[in-house]
């Protein structure tokens, strides 16, 4: 990669840190504001680069040149924003002694007060002390960046031995998916079929517009997080970088839900065990280092809950609705199912912006089961009544012109969301007749029975599959039980209207594959916090039980839902990962208060010791994942470190990769410029364009001599000057024109024209 590319590649992760310093709420009070900023720079990126895209792919102009231009006047943008957000009544010095003398006091007596990332807040900072303004580019990355390293050096002088051992651990997972994102070569079976050759697609034809294929998936199914590997694509002119978009989505997934963690009250403890749980979660490793999209998908619909959790106790904002609005968009644009759980999210943040709307401006916020604030404009968990704005003094507006509001900042929230996701499902429609595809997407993966006994005979097969041990004996016993009372009540458990596919239940779902690996330890305890949390939440969150109770009751719907609106799959699992990634802050809060319950000292030593047990059992579970997991692994056969590139590509099928590269130089060697292709709706096509990519690197010319989309015909095999094929020689065959030499070996073959 040039060095140009390099700077280009630089650009996201510099927007990315500009508008952070831009985007964090300055007010006393925010929950977590580094890490809001965060979420909002991440959803402000995700959507310029996704319009980016959509603007630039119906301008026929999907090219290097176009894309670095759209972003250097992004950063320029950017850059601008940031120098003028400024506070003109507070002198850059002053500011800056005022801050030092927070910290300070803050470091003697107690963590930041404006960020419970630390621990529980000792009372908002004093109302002379001005906030810190960013007068210039440099100033404001310089505050964000010191804000940050002023509580990695609080974290440091007041964490406990165990709070440092998890921060620790997630830290060194963190860094280990780093290298194992930028050593592996892309090597995820969906990518190969239709997650990377759309990408290829798009560069080669320059823009979005659909073709003629035999995979229905390289055009049907949400393109949210290609269109992020695509900027990456044109700026490395190859896959080097391609894993690190779901790196960067196990960050963002971290950081939303110690948030989430935070905003349910939880202090650090609570918030290190949530980060601590989710990064060793086996499925959130492997994902973090792979070219899948459920962690992507799982990152925006974070974003989303974090942001609605803020709408429960303050009444939003333009800043909040915009926010809201991209969330829900990205996430639909990445995987409709994240939609489950964002649906019922963005419906409770609805009736509570109503129910605020009747408050008058300037009322005291309230947890929703009645929890008032203290004197001082904190509820019990220490939180003041606007995270964003600050405390409200002056009269607003109230009654029906406040419901006009609430109702318009909803209407805002759907109309981002559309021009997000509304190009891609437009396209859909004007192909396929449908937004959401042809007849044979909506019907492989969607339930088509509703009934209250096969959604039982379903919810329990996920289960069954989500909770699965290596302990065989127990899988047996259970799956048998599960197939036994499915046909006591009428269901059969191989059901096609409820299973996917040609699929079996059960299947083994323990071993450390990033498409299929359960998530017992989390997910069990993640299921008794959200029981506990439903039940007795005053005895995780005194301060903020309704907040959790009805967030419990959110993510409890959004897996009944899922259960029973998606068919049984071996590879359910990880469409389940955001949900997983919801639930985990209630497995945090919960631990939190098994370790903070006053009992005697017998209870309360079996309690620590049984939570010591399950936080190193999930650690030895994130660990083995890493070294062990499959296909991207430290040790053992298909090392990172020891594997060819080429062999690493083919981890999934390595008799496939002799004959792919047998088949390409003997195409190579013909000088053929069109190339046709033959395959079937799973093969691979990706490593067609890798091999016969041109030596300047340029894409190759490839056509498909089938296609599923009815308005699109297939290429003429008689107009090509060589065909490459996968999957059976018949059907190969079939389409080789008369007088053509075919060759073929187990699973790839080519044919040429007779020689002139």
């Amino acid at each position: 990669m040039s060095a140009a590319g390099w700077m280009l590649v630089a650009a996201p992760v510099a927007a990315l840190v500009l508008l952070t310093a831009l985007l964090r709420p300055r007010a006393a009070g925010v929950v977590a504001p580094h890490r809001l900023g965060v979420v909002r720079a991440a959803l402000l990126t995700g959507v310029f680069a996704v319009l980016t895209v959509e603007v630039l792919g119906a301008l026929d102009a999907l090219t290097l040149p176009a894309f670095a231009l759209a972003w250097l006047i992004f950063i320029a943008g950017v850059t601008v924003a940031v120098g003028r957000r400024r506070d003109p009544a507070a002198p850059r010095a002053a500011v800056a002694g005022s801050r030092r003398a927070v910290l300070v006091g803050a470091t003697v007596g107690g963590p930041p007060a404006d960020d419970p990332t630390l621990g529980a807040a000792s009372g908002p900072p004093p109302a002379d002390a001005p906030a810190l303004p960013a007068t210039t580019v440099r100033a404001g990355v310089a505050a964000l960046l010191t804000g940050w390293a002023d509580r990695l050096t609080h974290f440091r002088r007041t964490a406990t031995r165990g709070e440092r051992l998890l921060a620790g651990t997630v830290l060194a997972v963190v860094l280990i998916e780093l290298v194992v994102a930028l050593l592996a070569e892309p090597n995820n079976f969906d990518s190969q079929t239709y997650h990377l050759p759309k990408v290829e697609h798009w560069v080669a034809q320059g823009s979005l517009e659909f073709w003629p294929t035999a995979i229905h998936r390289q055009v049907t199914i949400p393109p949210g997080a290609e269109y992020l590997l695509l900027h990456l694509r044109l700026f490395t002119g190859g896959d080097a970088l391609h894993n690190l978009v779901q790196w960067a989505a196990g960050i963002g997934c971290l950081l939303a839900a110690t948030r989430i963690t935070a905003q349910l009250g939880g202090g650090r403890r609570a918030q290190l065990v949530t980060a601590f749980l989710l990064a060793t979660t086996p499925m959130v490793a492997l994902q973090a280092t792979s070219t899948q999209t459920d962690l992507v998908a799982a990152a925006w619909a974070a974003c989303a809950a974090t942001l609605v959790l803020d709408g429960l106790r303050r009444r939003a904002g333009l800043t909040d609705a915009l926010a809201l609005g991209a969330a829900t968009g990205l996430t639909a644009l990445t995987k409709t199912s994240g939609l489950i759980a964002v649906g019922p999210l963005l419906l409770l943040w609805g009736l509570a912006q109503l129910r605020l709307a009747r408050r008058p401006a300037g009322a005291a916020p309230e947890d929703p089961a009645g929890v008032t604030p203290d004197r001082a404009g904190r509820a019990p968990g220490g939180f003041s009544p606007d995270p964003t704005t600050g405390p409200t003094d002056r009269p607003g507006p109230t009654g029906a012109r406040q419901v006009a509001r609430t109702v318009g900042g909803s209407l805002l929230v759907l109309l981002v969301a559309a021009t997000v996701v509304g190009p891609f499902l437009a396209r859909e429609t004007a192909e396929f007749g449908h937004p959401l595809g042809p007849p044979r997407l909506r019907e492989s993966i969607p339930m088509e029975r509703h009934d209250p006994a096969a959604v039982l005979v379903n919810a329990l097969r996920i289960g069954h599959t989500a909770f699965d041990t290596p302990l065989a004996p127990l899988r047996a016993g259970t799956a048998s039980a599960i197939m036994d009372g499915s046909r006591a009540v009428g269901v059969d458990p191989q059901d096609r209207a409820i299973t996917f596919g040609r699929e079996v239940f059960p299947v083994p779902a323990w071993y450390p594959d990033e498409d299929r690996v359960a998530f017992p330890l989390a997910g069990a305890l993640a299921l008794v916090g959200a029981a506990v949390a439903l039940a007795r939440p005053r005895r995780i969150s005194p301060g903020r039980a309704g907040t959790l109770r009805a967030y419990a009751g959110v993510v409890v719907g959004a897996v009944v839902l899922h259960t029973a609106m998606i068919k049984w799959q071996p590879w359910g699992n990880r469409l389940l990962l955001y949900a997983l990634v919801l639930a985990v802050p209630l497995a945090g809060l919960w631990v939190d208060a098994v370790l903070r319950r006053r009992a005697g000292a017998g209870r309360r030593s079996v309690a620590a010791g049984l939570v010591v047990t399950v936080l190193a059992t999930s650690a030895l579970a994130g660990v083995l994942a890493l070294s062990y997991g499959f296909p991207r692994r430290l040790v053992g056969a298909g090392s990172v470190f020891t594997t060819a590139e080429w062999d690493t590509r083919f981890l999934r099928r390595p008799q496939w990769a002799d004959e792919f590269r047998w088949a390409a130089s003997a195409v190579r060697a013909s000088d053929a410029r069109r190339i046709g292709l033959v395959q079937q709706n799973d093969n691979w096509e990706y490593p067609w364009w890798l091999l016969l990519r041109d030596d300047d690197g340029r894409s190759p010319e490839l056509v498909a001599l089938q296609s599923v989309l009815p308005d699109r015909p297939p290429a003429d095999p008689t107009s090509v000057d060589a065909i490459v094929c996968t999957g059976p020689r018949t059907e190969c065959a079939r389409l080789v024109p008369a007088g053509w030499t075919i060759e073929y070996r187990d699973h790839v073959g080519y044919a040429l024209p007779p020689t002139r």
